[in-house]
């Protein structure tokens, strides 16, 4: 096999119309340079497809979470939470530290010189500018979620999400719910998208018309929900697909006087133990972010140390813990 030899610091120069040393200085974040010039070699760089594969150097592995690229504590989140500690010890049992890069590290150009081994990348997006750095620097990449820009020979872990919405619908309806809601979230991760088509491919089975209320993390006293839950053809009963989304909900319910479940029965996706102490206590789904983590770690690691691993999903189970929130009324008399 012919190996093609990639991009030298002389080909970046000049693409870059920069001195060696000032390529030099740009990649290894040394030297006095402006932001503007570093961040246009490093970008060159990107384009050649500069990098350094090889065999671990750092025994380390980086997580991120890059929905978003702005800063926002992603650990406060209960799934996040779980999955990085639960990453963690299964990347120390394969003796490999782990590093947790902030969220809106996403958009910086410092990934062009991290010093790890591989990443697990939690929820990425289409267009994901960490993605594009580390794929050209062919560093080992495993995803949570389905990734944004997907390739052949990607691996990801993820859970079933049609089947698990469909489960929480199910559940609704049998308990006696008519006209059930989505709250959702807009933004451009797998995991919004794919639950909302699941959604909507359940109405129109039914001949029901999709209810969809976007998800708002500084709603806290579900404002959103107000339309949706006033008049006699109020949707009696939401799924949640986020975390905050329970508490809003019966927040909203505090507020409108809906009794929950006999008015409005709610299902939040959520790994906090504390739902199962509000009042009511709210059904939850659970994806499961411990096993998850667990699996992606092994998947990185066994990339990066040259096992042969089939490209594609590993599907992890989600859980329906069904509570007070949603059983079903029982009949009068």
């Amino acid at each position: 096999m012919t190996v093609v030899p990639g991009p030298t610091l002389t080909d970046i120069a000049r693409a870059a119309e920069v001195s060696t040393a000032t390529v030099s200085h740009a990649l290894n974040g040394t030297g006095r340079l402006g932001a503007a010039t570093r961040r246009r070699v490093r970008e060159t760089a990107t384009a050649l497809g500069y990098g350094t594969p090889g065999p671990p150097r750092s025994r380390t592995l980086g997580i991120a979470v890059t929905t978003f690229a702005t800063a926002w504590n992603y650990t406060e989140i209960a799934y996040f939470s779980r999955a990085v500690t639960a990453a963690t010890s299964a990347a120390h049992a394969r003796g490999y530290a782990l590093t947790t890069l902030p969220a809106d590290r996403a958009a910086d150009d410092t990934w062009h010189s991290l010093a790890v081994d591989g990443m697990l990348i939690m929820d990425s997006p289409r267009g994901d500018p960490m993605v594009h750095a580390l794929r050209a620097r062919g560093i080992p990449l495993v995803f949570d979620g389905v990734p944004g820009d997907p390739r052949p020979g990607d691996h990801w872990v993820d859970n079933d999400h049609e089947a698990t919405t469909r489960e929480v619908l199910d559940h609704l309806a049998a308990s006696g719910a008519r006209r059930i809601a989505l709250q959702s979230g807009h933004g451009d991760e797998h995991y919004a998208r794919a639950v909302t088509a699941a959604y909507a491919r359940w109405c129109a089975e039914r001949g029901a018309e999709p209810l969809v209320v976007p998800f708002d993390v500084a709603d806290d006293q579900g404002r959103a929900f107000d339309a949706l839950l006033r008049g006699p053809d109020r949707a009696d009963a939401v799924h949640a697909v986020y975390d905050p989304g329970g508490r809003q909900l019966l927040a909203a319910a505090a507020r409108l006087g809906l009794r929950v479940p006999d008015e409005l029965r709610v299902v939040c996706a959520s790994e906090d133990p504390e739902y199962a102490t509000t009042r009511p206590p709210v059904t939850t789904v659970t994806l499961d972010p411990e096993r998850t983590a667990r699996a992606a770690v092994g998947l990185l690691v066994d990339l990066i140390e040259g096992a042969v691993t089939p490209p594609g999903p590993v599907v992890v189970p989600a859980s329906l813990l069904v509570r007070d929130s949603s059983r079903a009324q029982p009949a009068a008399g």
